[in-house]
């Protein structure tokens, strides 16, 4: 089909799944802890405003995380259909894991999510922003495991090959490896930059058409503060995360490089642009800053790193797509560091709320978190080929033995079928934004007596007998005496 083998259009199919599914959870992470945060600001100073925002949100993290349980159910089916041999091989440490994900996170998410969907006027307050704070502790719960599985293909450790399976040896080293660490914070963080930048945009649209109220201009503050604020640290983070890749995976940070070929003596200059070329082996007009590359990777000014040339033809990544992808993940960071501190420069002169271009600049970069966290995962899940488990199973090794008619017929079914399904749930969605944050009116206590929400303990206190000052207690309660 098209050309393509089998393989191709296996690594396709799921390449489309996963790249819808990954967003909805990098959404409701951060969502969640967002709604956890207005409604503890709300707990604290009985504003008004934090009530319309969580409500305001609440409904539009209820699509999104139904979203992200369907697509999440299509891709693990797919792993048994597309990958039987993968699951097979290393079935005894990635079943367990994704096990205790729905053990530990999932049960919690759907233990609370009822009391925090429907609970407002049914539980005190209290219990409601611990409901809260249960379902957005459940969705890190739930990337930890999910970060782990994927962290252990990437540097797998802890685990013996018997009878030509792995089994898991020592399940500390299986969670804890090498790369998990610095994944999951950069992910965890990547859905909160997401967030943030999503309730800008919503914000700076909402602004730009004149519809300025407390609320719209909470979300912009909020929303800027945290790009600010979290951002920076973001780019701190990245930069170990390379470390760790360049310690662990060296033909991936190769190939995110465009390094061929190291010299005796020669720095490793850091690559603005260029064209890798996988048959001549070269980058094609590369543009570069000498030193840099030294400077970043090995923080000294002479370093060198591993060249592709160092790996066999056959265990080299594509270096076209992943230098482009990393490219794009790291322009996308640098402009939401801009934004930040453009925020707080505009924020010091009173015209964070009125700047028309940064209003426009926030909402052309709203789907900028999405856009970035795509390009992060081609760069991880194409840098690691041609290894499914680096170092351990051949992606090719891993596949069904479908054909490509089959898998060719059934990505042109999940496309179609994905693009209406969750097409008319991110339109739903984006309706709901256009219509912007509304009043929510605080239910008044429960009136007691009978046939009232709230039943007395005491009957003679559902009686409507109003005492003052001048009335004694019982005095007029039975016949006047003589």
């Amino acid at each position: 089909m098209l050309g393509l083998s089998a393989l191709d259009l296996a690594r396709i199919q799921f390449a489309f799944t996963m790249s819808f599914h990954i967003l909805f959870p990098a959404i409701t992470i951060g969502m969640a802890s967002y709604l956890a945060v207005l409604e503890l600001c709300w707990l604290r100073s009985g504003r008004q405003v934090f009530v319309d925002l969580y409500h305001f949100w609440l409904k539009i993290f209820a699509v999104t995380f139904g979203m992200g349980v369907v697509s999440g159910i299509v891709m693990a089916y797919q792993i048994g259909t597309n990958w039987s041999y993968l699951s097979e091989f290393a079935g005894s440490i990635l079943g367990p894991i994704l096990s205790y994900e729905v053990l530990t996170a999932f049960f919690l998410e759907a233990g609370f999510l009822g009391v925090m969907l429907f609970g407002w006027n049914r539980v005190g307050p209290a219990l409601h922003v611990v409901a809260t704070c249960m379902v957005a502790i459940g969705t890190l719960i739930s990337s930890t495991w999910i970060l782990a599985a994927n962290s252990w293909m990437q540097t797998p450790q802890g685990y013996a090959i018997e009878n030509g399976r792995m089994v898991p040896a020592d399940w500390l080293a299986i969670v804890f490896n090498p790369s998990f660490p610095y994944r999951l914070v950069h992910m965890v963080i990547a859905a909160y930059l997401t967030t943030a930048l999503l309730v800008g945009a919503s914000a700076a649209w909402h602004l730009l058409r004149g519809r300025d109220n407390p609320a719209v201009r909470k979300m912009m503050s909020m929303a800027m503060w945290m790009l600010l604020l979290v951002a920076p640290v973001q780019a701190v983070v990245g930069d170990f995360h390379g470390l760790n890749t360049l310690k662990h995976q060296p033909a991936k940070l190769a190939a995110m490089e465009g390094h061929w070929q190291n010299h005796p003596g020669e720095a490793v200059p850091l690559l603005l642009f260029g064209i890798p070329d996988m048959e001549e082996e070269r980058t094609r007009y590369a543009l570069g800053i000498p030193y840099l590359g030294s400077i970043i990777l090995t923080h000294t000014l002479d370093g060198q790193v591993p060249a592709l040339k160092d790996f066999p033809r056959d265990q080299r990544p594509n270096s076209l797509i992943v230098f482009w992808s990393f490219r794009l993940m790291v322009g996308l960071g640098l402009l939401m560091i801009a934004l930040g501190a453009w925020s707080l420069f505009l924020r010091r002169g009173g015209r964070l709320f009125a700047n028309r271009l940064f209003l426009r600049f926030a909402l052309w970069m709203g789907p900028a978190g999405l856009v970035a966290i795509l390009a992060g995962w081609v760069t991880t899940e194409v840098g690691r080929q041609p290894w499914v488990v680096y170092g351990v199973l051949r992606t090719a090794d891993a596949v069904s033995p479908h054909g490509a008619v089959a898998l060719g017929l059934t990505l042109a079914l999940f496309v179609a079928a994905y693009l209406f399904v969750f097409g008319a749930g991110t339109g739903y969605v984006l309706r709901m934004i256009r219509k912007g944050p509304q009043h929510f009116e605080l239910a008044r206590p429960p009136e007691g007596g009978p046939g009232e929400e709230r039943t007395p303990m005491r009957p003679m206190s559902a009686a409507d007998v109003q005492n003052d000052d001048n009335t004694n207690d019982g005095a007029d309660a039975g016949p006047e005496r003589s």
